[in-house]
Order: C-alpha cells, then structure tokens, then sequence
C-alpha cells in the first residue's frame, strides 16, 4: 500500500533536504510533513539525516495516529502535525524548523518586526508564539495546534518556528520569510534605525493580497 504513496513521500523528502541545505534545520532536527489524502499523511521519519532523507524515510501515519510505516520509528512531532491538519482541513503541508535567527526569536521575549518589508507584512501576517512545552509531549502538541488556529506562522518558544500552508511551496516560503524578517529585526536594532511600514500602507497591502 506504501508505493501508492511514494510521489508524496518524495516531496516531503525533496523539501527537507532543501531545509537543511538552506541551513534552516540541523542535521536531526526539524521535520515536514504532507497531507497525502482525508486519511494519511507523510512525514519524515525519526534519528534520520535531514541533509540526506530519501523517500523510504519518510513515514505514513493516519489521522487517528496509527502507523502505516511499521518499520520507521516516526517523529516524536507527529503529534503536533496531526493536531494541526486535524482541526485545520485546508491545510496540505507542514514546515517545522530550528532556524538560528527565527528560533532567536523562541528564546527571547522581542517580537518579530513585520512590518520593515512588505513581503513580510503580506506573507507572515502575525506571527504568533506557542507556549512552551517538552518537545514531543501532549501538551506541545495543543500548544501549537491552538496558535495555528490564530496565523500559519508559529514561534515555538524555546523550541523553533513552524509554518503551514495549502502547498509545500507556500509553508516553506513563510519559514524562509520568517528567517529573513528575523534577521531584519536584528539588523535594524544593530543599527539603530529603521524605517517601518506604515498604518495606512500595511491596509493597502491588505487590500491588495485580500489578507
């Protein structure tokens, strides 16, 4: 039954190495995940290299929890993804990273600035910080799921960043525009100055993306 799904577990495998590459994840940490149908998704697999996941390392697990891939150990996060694809049904794809500067922003209590770049404002909206709990745990799991329901860009306090979105393409766009608005936080408070969007600009943005 697992060949049926080989194209979705190639593309979940696909992204994560892209992940790593970007520097976004290291070598262990991390994981995506994919919505293969009303049933099942994919994601990547427990203790694999990130760098160099194929597809047999990629996992099937349903949405009650039950594990198709019996010969993987699947992500301690498998949880969390579950939590979110099954209160949000729109949502296909599920990015979580452990990116150095939006995970700066998990180990701080300063708030990402979305408001230096318009790609920022229109992709990320407001990003919203889930409360910290043990990696893997239950309650982790309903910490996030809750802040998802809020935006598709989660800071994981003292943990890392997530995003979600209805393709692979867009949850990973938001990560890397996390990454680079987190750096542009940093940046503009090294240097003291920073030029923001303003009020009425942000609403024209709004209109124009109808977000």
């Amino acid at each position: 039954m697992e060949e049926t799904y080989l194209k979705e577990k190639k593309e979940v495998a696909k992204w994560m190495r892209r992940l790593y590459k970007k520097g976004l994840t290291t070598s262990l940490g991390g994981n995506i995940s994919r919505r293969i149908d009303d049933n099942h998704i994919a994601i990547t697999a427990s203790e694999t290299d990130k760098g160099n996941i194929k597809a047999s390392q990629i996992a099937v697990v349903a949405l009650n929890g039950s594990v198709v891939s019996a010969s993987l150990q699947v992500s301690v996060e498998t949880g969390m993804h579950l939590a979110i694809y099954n209160q949000r049904r729109e949502v296909n794809c599920i990015v979580h990273a452990h990116s150095p500067f939006g995970s700066l922003f998990a180990a701080t209590n300063k708030a990402v600035n979305v408001s230096l770049l318009a790609e920022a404002s229109t992709i990320l909206g407001n990003p919203v910080v889930a409360r910290y709990a043990a990696p893997g745990s239950e309650l982790l799991a309903k910490n996030v799921a809750a802040a998802a329901i809020e935006s598709n860009v989660i800071i994981m306090q003292n943990h890392g960043v997530l995003a979600v979105g209805e393709s692979m393409l867009k949850a990973f766009d938001r990560i890397e525009v996390l990454e680079n608005a987190s750096k542009m936080t940093v940046l503009t408070s090294m240097l003291d100055d920073k030029k923001e969007l303003k009020p009425e600009q942000i609403s024209e943005l709004q209109r124009l993306f109808a977000l």
